[in-house]
């Protein structure tokens, strides 16, 4: 049975609207993770040193701040308050210019600042799967997703 051009259009509509939502999410996982992770990728030129956390808030924790060699002396720092955060710890850091914020970095800091490309791969999976019916394509994202989200929680 041959289809009609309605249920030809029909697929090619849902295929678009799966592979936008499919690019959103995508971007949107990116972009997110580009906020955080541009101060760790283009670090160079950067204040550096070793942030030792001394409290913590709702939001943010704030700690004395040892500068490398390079880097001018701060009286305090603060970070994005997470799970891998919390009184006591002492990790690589750099500032974010013009401000007391600063990014952990390294290996744990690099695969953290990404973790939100991780679950947005994980999402677009379903919808590779589902929407677009490329389940080995599907698989992959979700494999590349679970391993940078597995990563990021043995890293920290």
């Amino acid at each position: 049975m041959k289809r009609s051009s309605s249920h030809r259009l029909l697929a090619h509509g849902r295929t678009f609207a799966a592979g936008c939502i499919v690019l959103l999410l995508l971007v949107a996982g990116a972009w997110s993770s580009w906020n955080t992770a541009h101060h760790i990728v283009l670090a160079k030129g950067r204040e550096h040193g070793t942030m030792a956390v001394t409290g913590c808030g709702e939001d943010v924790c704030t700690g004395s701040f040892a500068p490398d060699a390079q880097s001018q002396d701060r009286a305090a720092v603060t970070i994005q308050r997470s799970v891998a955060v919390k009184k006591g710890d002492r990790f690589p850091v750099v500032v974010k210019p013009g401000s007391g914020d600063v990014v952990r970095t390294g290996t744990p800091g690099f695969l953290h600042a990404w973790l939100p490309l991780g679950g947005a791969l994980l999402l677009a999976a379903l919808v590779i799967g589902g929407g677009l019916r490329l389940t080995r394509t599907a698989w992959g994202a979700a494999i590349t997703g679970a391993a940078l989200l597995t990563a990021t929680f043995i890293a920290l």
